[in-house]
């Protein structure tokens, strides 16, 4: 997730300065990907690459940086950390870590990403890097330069980013490195109908997931006044117009206080065939009704094969909500596995 941004713009909106670390090379065994994100100021820190000794190190080198650089903007640095002995960590790999000392002077790239991500734009961000003392006679220090954000479509001028890649530290011609990395709104959608106790639950859980929800029931008082950052409800009487509306690849989860309404919601979602996951909560005799009574409303055989009923990873029969809402949220990780895998292992478009 980039809840990283919104933490940096109320940082330095009030003048306090972070440190944001990016995981940019992971080689071998490593406990977080390339574009994994820190962001420690000097009593706190969020987000994680990976914990452990290698993030006590980190952490331990951001504070460094953010007394030696005393609040002034630009100071960024370089360190690649083995995870071996030297960290206590039997991983066995190594990760490169790029830290950035952010400052109130970084509030206008800050706030331009969080633009562009709602909007749902992907965003090309590029850091300049000096080395130690390989400054140029006469040339600014492309450290303290600014932050670049560019469409990933109009790609950088020397980057060799290809497309797979998230995050890239690579060295210029001109003796510079430069970190380059993709950030690209979440395209892990989670429509999801019901406010009851399994729905609670489950939005609890899905709130520490990289995705959004769109939550929706006919009964406004079901939703609880806190909401999570990446849930958005909708308490209305036509339910099925969130499903018009869902992005393809959406995740429809189907769980309300209505067994008629759950009969509608899905003659709804069969009318998409674009849908990444569709989950009905219920009993293998519930399924078979609805099967019954869904064919008798036309849907096919094969269509009804996509629908879910129950719900959850198999092996879990405890009927807790909190349990239930798990085995869920389980599931809807191993489809998203699936679906990116699918789409990676597709070979890429040649131009003519």
């Amino acid at each position: 997730m980039h809840g990283w941004i919104a933490e940096a713009q109320r940082l330095v909106t009030h003048g306090e300065s972070a440190v944001l670390v990016t995981v940019a090379k992971a080689e071998g065994s490593t406990p977080r990907e390339a574009g994994a994100k820190l962001l420690v100021t000097r009593e706190h820190q969020w987000q994680t690459i990976g914990g452990g000794h290698l993030e006590w190190r980190a952490v331990d080198i951001a504070r460094q940086l953010l007394k030696q650089s005393a609040g002034h903007g630009g100071a960024r640095h370089v360190e690649r950390l083995s995870l071996g002995p030297s960290l206590g960590q039997c991983c066995g790999g190594a990760v490169t870590l790029v830290f950035e000392l952010l400052t109130v002077a970084d509030l206008g790239w800050l706030t331009n990403l969080a633009k562009r991500l709602q909007a749902g734009q992907a965003t090309l961000r590029n850091v300049a890097i000096a080395d130690a003392g390989a400054n140029p006679p006469g040339q600014p220090n492309p450290a303290a330069g600014p932050v670049t954000l560019t469409d990933p479509a109009a790609g950088s001028t020397d980057a060799p980013l290809a497309p797979q890649d998230d995050c890239l530290l690579w060295q210029a011609r001109d003796g510079w490195r430069w970190l380059t990395e993709i950030i690209a709104p979440v395209d892990f959608h989670v429509v999801l109908f019901g406010a009851g106790h399994v729905g609670q639950a489950l939005v609890r859980v899905l709130a520490t997931l990289p995705c959004t929800v769109t939550w929706v029931d006919e009964r406004e008082a079901q939703f609880p006044d806190d909401l999570p950052a990446n849930v958005t409800v909708e308490a209305t009487d036509v339910p099925e117009a969130a499903i018009a509306e869902a992005r393809p690849r959406s995740y429809f989860l189907v769980m309300t206080h209505s067994h008629a309404l759950d009969q509608r919601l899905c003659e709804h979602i069969f009318l998409r065939d674009d849908f990444a996951y569709f989950g009905l909560i219920g009993s293998q005799t519930k399924r078979r009704q609805f099967e019954h009574r869904l064919r008798e409303r036309g849907v096919p055989d094969e269509r009804l094969e996509q629908m879910i009923c129950p719900i959850g990873v198999p092996g879990v029969s405890a009927k807790t909500p909190e349990v239930i809402a798990i085995a869920v949220a389980a599931q809807l990780l191993r489809v998203r596995e699936q679906d990116i895998q699918r789409a990676a292992s597709r070979p890429a478009a040649i131009a003519v």
